[in-house]
């Protein structure tokens, strides 16, 4: 099963750090490339394990996944529970760890693809085009971690002033 990982040190403390990741609507399209549309699903007002989230991407795909872990400030798991036909299975997480001052921040995909007999090939491109779109989004991340609106947002979603 392909793994793919990207880090980044961003100078915020892991609470901020997570909740930064953590957002959905339009705070989470302000700050990520990928995302068209994404909403928790089922009536859930805020994330959790055995949460389901819809997220559509600005190229058009959907995904419906589920939250397997959610352990603030230090770590996030989700498994695809529908998604695009190539794959046959898909996960992410991201895993926060304080260093210096700030948050060493990993986000991870793990995937395989469909049909087998493609899966050499399509892996090897699925590697490729994640690990580029998973380095786009974990820069974005960075930056997101030093906006002041998104920061804002993050500070008022949990009831305490900016940080």
């Amino acid at each position: 099963m392909p793994r793919i990982s990207s880090k980044v040190v961003v100078d915020v403390a892991p609470d901020v750090a997570f909740a930064v990741s953590q957002t959905t609507g339009e705070v989470r399209r302000s700050w990520d490339p990928f995302i068209h549309h994404q909403h928790l699903m089922d009536g859930a007002a805020v994330p959790d394990r055995g949460v389901r989230t819809l997220t559509r991407s600005r190229h058009g795909l959907r995904m419906v996944s589920r939250y397997v872990s959610y352990r603030p400030p230090s770590s996030v798991g989700m498994t695809m529970e529908e998604g695009p036909w190539f794959f046959e299975t898909f996960g992410g997480g991201w895993r926060f760890e304080p260093v210096d001052g700030g948050t060493r921040a990993t986000w991870k995909y793990t995937f395989t693809c469909r049909p087998r007999l493609l899966r050499p090939i399509a892996e090897r491109i699925g590697r490729a085009l994640l690990q580029h779109d998973i380095d786009r989004r974990i820069a974005a991340f960075a930056r997101a971690c030093e906006r002041a609106d998104v920061l804002a947002a993050v500070a008022a979603s949990a009831g305490t002033k900016p940080v």
